[in-house]
């Protein structure tokens, strides 16, 4: 497949199997999705693991000197390292030299690293993380956020959360009209804590929304809602948990299987579908979150992530850019506060 013309930085240093799984799936990206990945971190790491494949042409390696460790404050470490491996990547979109920014590490600093160079969207108050999680109808999927950008939110994030994640489910996973929940522990409007309450109100008045109603924890993967909007602790405990119960349902998979003889022709048998049923529920498969609310493309992956959660994240990351999800969000969010204005009047 020749190049599409979608440039993705890649912050090669950041995970906690860099650079090797990332470079790895920054490989297979390059030549299955026909993007041109630039490698951000150090120039001889990442030689050495290119080494190792057959890289085609369209990968360069983009000189970063630091990195920015897990146990590090983010605002400070970005500070002290002007040139590690998240803001090189991060000013590439800044400066043009990429469409969007991908990373596994820090992710604390690699959501402040797009505050500061990409800033926010005008009229969004917190960025948040989207993450998306299959549900129990084949081909459906939801969008859960906030799921670790905010820990503590005002009702009104929530609502701007509903309002980002409507467009971007609508222009990237390509539902026409997204049912939108907040989560919630019942379905009755008067149920839940002081923000549930007021966030309900707020979206039950927004015009520019399809709300659905709360979503209960049982509601979540049910195929029912398209959006699902939260605080990000209730969301990050939420996207974990998800994660662990799909990795659970692939080793009770495993151990079910017959042994011996039975087991290999079952496994042979059965590969497709044993395939399929990785693709949706194993959360390596998704690659990671998109931060919505800034002005960019920036993909936050899964710290642990290896190289087929590197090759979804660039895989999300070009289709975000593809469906041009952040110049419709800016359009489509001035529109809803006038509308919302209209409404009031």
């Amino acid at each position: 497949m020749g190049s599409t013309g979608d440039r993705i930085a890649i912050d090669a240093m950041g995970g906690d199997y860099a650079p090797e799984e990332i470079v790895a799936g920054a490989v297979r990206a390059s030549e299955e999705l026909g993007v041109k990945v630039l490698l951000v971190g150090d120039p001889h790491k990442i030689e050495a693991c290119l080494k190792e494949h057959n890289a085609g042409s369209n990968l360069e390696i983009v000189p970063a000197d630091s990195v920015v460790e897990m146990d590090e404050e983010p605002l400070t470490a970005l500070r002290r390292k002007p040139n590690s491996s998240i803001n090189v990547a991060t000013n590439l979109v800044k400066e043009g030299r990429a469409d969007a920014v991908v990373s596994a590490g820090h992710s604390g600093a690699s959501m402040a690293a797009a505050l500061l160079r990409l800033g926010r969207i005008p009229g969004i108050e917190r960025p948040a993380i989207g993450a998306v999680l299959p549900t129990q109808v084949n081909g459906k999927q939801v969008l859960i956020l906030d799921v670790g950008a905010n820990v503590d939110c005002r009702p009104k994030f929530l609502e701007q959360f509903a309002v980002m994640g409507s467009i971007y489910s609508q222009h990237v996973l390509g539902v026409e009209r997204p049912n939108v929940g907040l989560v919630n522990i019942g379905e009755e409007e008067c149920k839940g804590n002081e923000l549930a309450l007021r966030a309900h109100q707020l979206l039950a008045e927004n015009p520019v929304i399809h709300f659905a109603g709360n979503a209960e924890g049982r509601d979540i993967l049910s195929g029912q809602f398209d959006v699902a909007v939260c605080d990000g602790f209730v969301g990050n405990v939420l996207l974990k948990f998800a994660e662990a119960v799909g990795s659970a349902m692939l080793q009770v998979v495993k151990e079910e299987l017959p042994k011996g003889t039975r087991g290999k022709i079952g496994v042979t048998v059965l590969k497709h579908n044993l395939k399929r049923i990785k693709q949706r529920v194993d959360h390596a498969e998704h690659g990671g979150g998109l931060l919505l609310g800034v002005n960019g493309v920036c993909i936050i992956g899964h710290g642990s992530s290896r190289a087929p959660s590197a090759f979804g994240a660039i895989r999300l990351a070009k289709a975000a850019v593809e469906s041009r999800v952040i110049e419709r969000i800016q359009a489509q969010y001035q529109q809803s506060v006038q509308q919302a204005v209209a409404s009031e009047n």
